[in-house]
């Protein structure tokens, strides 16, 4: 898209997939799909899912949320321009190279518009629930990382593991990109900024961490850039990407979050995506509230302040 071109980064939006989260109540699939359409004939570049399986909150009742991979399977069916990411996708609680086939399959689906977002979890709760194992989290993601990776830039692997295996595995038939998908991870941890730099082509930091200001990014991109020094990669080659809570006027309560909204015009709101740039963002995830089609419609405008430079 021309237009998306000029503009100094992208910007795409976080859909509401959990109980709660559509002005207040649950929403349907039917309620998504609206959403991915006005979006898309908005201008946005991009849609986000979370996944998460149940959540359970300190003095929060208790949230279901639809399952991450359906609805990006079907986003990419419903959808013609607009990239669609996972943000993240738990590769603790799919085994690896299925998890691989699958995201070659949804980009076959969409033409080459998947984000494979990819973390460990961080919901102890969840995974016991559903029966996943929680200790050693971050070593069953390096394994899985590793065979993901594989998988989707070289087409094969033999690997033996502690936790997986995948021997002498291919991946056929190949998807619209000899390389596949790119590859987003979030994470803060030494362990995990290591695993970003040595497999990822983007970061994400969520707003709880940068205090949902572009002010809070450059302490954790030094962090990002030691890592990738440590493993000797560029620092310029790994993409940085970050959420941002907006708040439309009238908002009400937003169930679970520790972070104050972004809030003014379409032209203030350009004002601070512009410097989310400036300091190194090039991929913004918005999440509006209220999360609606029309809470998209009135953020729109923004995109346009962005294109006038």
């Amino acid at each position: 898209m021309e237009k998306a071109q000029r503009r100094p980064l992208k910007v795409g939006i976080l859909l509401p997939v959990g109980e709660y989260r559509f002005a207040g109540r649950t929403p349907r699939w039917s309620d998504l799909l609206a959403m991915a359409q006005v979006a898309e004939d908005a201008g946005f570049d991009s849609l986000w899912v979370v996944d998460h399986l149940l959540v359970r909150a300190a003095g929060q009742p208790p949230e279901g949320i639809w399952e991450c991979w359906s609805l990006v399977s079907a986003l990419a069916a419903s959808t013609r321009r607009i990239q669609i990411g996972t943000l993240v996708v738990c590769a603790n609680w799919r085994n690896p190279a299925l998890l691989a086939k699958m995201a070659e399959t949804v980009d076959e689906i969409s033409s080459g518009r998947l984000i494979l977002g990819l973390g460990a979890g961080n919901t102890e709760d969840e995974f016991r629930a559903f029966g996943f194992p929680w200790e050693e989290r971050v070593s069953r993601f390096a394994e899985a990382i590793q065979i993901i990776h594989a998988l989707l830039r070289r087409g094969r692997i033999d690997f033996q593991g502690q936790y997986y295996q995948a021997r002498d595995c291919e991946l056929r038939p190949r998807g619209p990109r000899a390389s596949g998908p790119p590859i987003l991870v979030g994470g803060y941890g030494r362990r995990m900024l290591e695993l970003t730099a040595r497999y990822a082509d983007l970061w994400n930091t969520y707003y709880s961490h940068t205090g949902n200001r572009a002010s809070g990014v450059a302490p954790l991109l030094a962090t990002v850039d030691a890592a990738c020094v440590a493993v000797g990669r560029d620092p310029a080659t790994l993409e940085r990407t970050a959420s941002v809570l907006v708040g439309l006027p009238g908002y009400g309560p937003i169930y679970g979050v520790a972070a104050t909204p972004l809030s003014g015009s379409p032209e203030e709101l350009a004002v601070e995506f512009r410097a989310y740039a400036r300091a190194g963002i090039s991929h913004l995830q918005l999440r509006i509230e209220p999360n609606t089609p029309t809470g998209i419609e009135q953020v729109a405008p923004a995109l346009e302040f962005l294109e006038r430079g």
